[in-house]
């Protein structure tokens, strides 16, 4: 990873709307916070862990195997605890990740190509994408697309098609879509100056954060994954989520 320096700071959040308890649900004997923490410390062992947490029964049960940091319970996104978390971590590593407490089946490797981005000096913010195989999911707007330049950077995200075929191909035409995966890491600084960015417009047209961060012309590195984890977004989600155990 070039010698680049990073921490991994988990965002947690109990009151979800969808899936109350998320982090605390058990996932073949472990919970699924506690599945998230093995992975981060699994991906270098010389990285700082934190997670930063609103919520007692998180911070209880989880403060055993890293450190934690109690955060405001107005944050709108994760993004945003982590910054807070940071401040009070104090620490002096490169880059940042932010890995999602409901993330349990992230591949270390693929925390290590996150990092890698920041190879590229234009880098401030790193995220993934995966090609796109079905074709219903190009023109799906529960699916962001992302597309990028010769150099890995962002040109835009968004739940249309993008690009747009003309001939109404979309596959078949030579072109291969992407996915966005919506896992992150920041440079320090990086980090900070998002969470103090008020929201913009194409952010608030597409409900997507990072078009926050593109619209005020921060780089967006983009690596290729081929692995997209399992999502865990409702309780009929974890019968799925098991066969990965």
């Amino acid at each position: 990873m070039s010698g680049t320096s990073f921490g991994i700071i988990i965002p947690a959040r109990y009151a979800s709307t969808r899936f109350p308890g998320k982090p605390l649900q058990d996932l073949g004997g472990k919970t699924m916070i506690e599945r998230v923490v093995e992975a981060a410390m699994s991906a270098n062992p010389d990285a700082g862990v934190a997670v930063a947490t609103d919520d007692v029964r998180i911070a209880e049960h989880i403060q055993s195997k890293c450190e934690v940091i109690m955060t405001s319970d107005l944050h709108p996104s994760g993004t945003d605890r982590c910054a807070e978390a940071l401040t009070k971590l104090g620490w002096d590593c490169d880059v940042v990740v932010n890995l999602q407490g409901d993330e349990p089946f992230i591949k270390p490797e693929q925390i290590a190509l996150l990092v890698s981005a920041f190879e590229n000096p234009r880098t401030e913010i790193a995220t993934l994408k995966i090609a796109i195989q079905e074709a219903d999911e190009i023109q799906n707007p529960n699916v962001v697309k992302v597309v990028c330049d010769v150099n890995d950077q962002a040109l835009y995200f968004s739940r249309s098609a993008i690009p747009f075929d003309r001939n109404g191909q979309f596959q078949g035409s030579g072109i291969q879509y992407y996915r966005h995966i919506g896992m992150y890491a920041f440079r320090r600084d990086a980090l900070i100056k998002v969470s103090k960015l008020s929201p913009s417009a194409l952010e608030k047209t597409e409900m997507l954060e990072q078009l926050r961060w593109l619209e005020n012309g921060m780089g967006i590195g983009v690596k290729e994954t081929s692995w997209a984890s399992p999502a865990i977004d409702t309780p009929e989600d974890i019968a799925k989520a098991l066969k990965f155990v």
